[in-house]
């Protein structure tokens, strides 16, 4: 009678042990996964671009080869990293006006329902309408063009941090607010340690959305703004180029803007990831 419990016991153990040691390979294989296969597809893209061009003997005038994009950006690192660094302030200066004007204003939002009343419509028909529309006139009225690209720039990341943001401050759960309402907890306590916990993964959400934003916002300020008075940025070395029908620049800037896109995303995903990863179901469920 005692050794049927022993056989059970002991032929539950290899199969959990096997189970779990599947679950590992696979977790192993996915992170690995994570890395090789896009480096992959690149490498296969650029390969495939190389082979079109030679095969079907394209002028570097209409599509360069790889080896030229690259000739370039190596000849004139200097001046793209220049231009980089501009691009990069303006992005970086029209994020960080995004995170303070939004979360500040989705807060002011949520302590007052008619002030949201008021102004959220308009903050609506500021996103919906296109930059590029909007650049124009703004150029028109303010005499500085940095603060012009910064405004420009602004416009187009500012909204996806505030709606994420006033998302995350109305969405607390129901039973944590009768809580809080049970103790009697002031207004600015449920804001300081019920409603803004809850938003931050909101608010995480929008900001790596507002990252990309921002950066395709300096991009068209720029070329709606020439380059007179503040140098010159990628979308300005784009223009020249095109000028120029040097098309090699066109994507060698063009490559530098996107690798600048992808490591806004990445800092943002990784800065997400830091802040939620001891207690948000999102970032828990990656770990596991």
């Amino acid at each position: 009678m005692t050794d049927a419990p022993m056989t059970d016991a002991a032929t539950r153990a290899p199969v959990v042990d096997a189970e779990e040691a599947r679950r590992a390979k696979s977790r192993k294989i996915e992170a690995t996964a994570r890395y090789t296969l896009p480096v992959l597809c690149m490498v296969l893209a650029i390969f495939a671009w190389d082979r079109i061009v030679a095969i079907n003997e394209i002028p570097h005038y209409i599509l360069p080869a790889p080896g030229l994009v690259w000739a370039y950006l190596v000849e004139n690192w200097g001046n793209l990293t220049d231009a980089a660094l501009l691009t990069g302030r303006i992005t970086l200066m029209a994020l960080l006006v995004a995170v303070i004007g939004g979360a500040g204003l989705a807060i002011l939002f949520n302590q007052s329902r008619m002030v949201e009343l008021s102004f959220y419509p308009y903050a609506v028909i500021l996103q919906v309408t296109p930059v590029v529309a909007i650049a124009p006139l703004i150029f028109i009225y303010v005499e500085s063009k940095t603060v012009g690209m910064l405004l420009c720039a602004w416009i187009v990341a500012f909204f996806p941090v505030l709606s994420s943001t006033t998302l995350g401050l109305n969405s607390v759960d129901r039973n944590l607010r009768d809580l809080f309402a049970i103790y009697r907890a002031s207004r600015w306590q449920r804001l300081i340690h019920l409603q803004l916990p809850s938003a931050l993964p909101y608010f995480l959400g929008g900001l790596r959305i507002a990252g990309g934003l921002s950066l395709i916002g300096a991009v068209v300020a720029e070329l709606v703004a020439g380059t007179g008075g503040v140098g010159l940025g990628l979308a300005g070395r784009i223009q020249e180029a095109g000028y120029r029908l040097n098309i090699a620049g066109m994507f060698a800037s063009l490559s530098l803007i996107a690798a600048m896109g992808v490591f806004i995303f990445a800092a943002l995903s990784l800065l997400s990831h830091l802040l939620l990863r001891k207690w948000h179901e999102s970032a828990l469920k990656r770990e596991g």
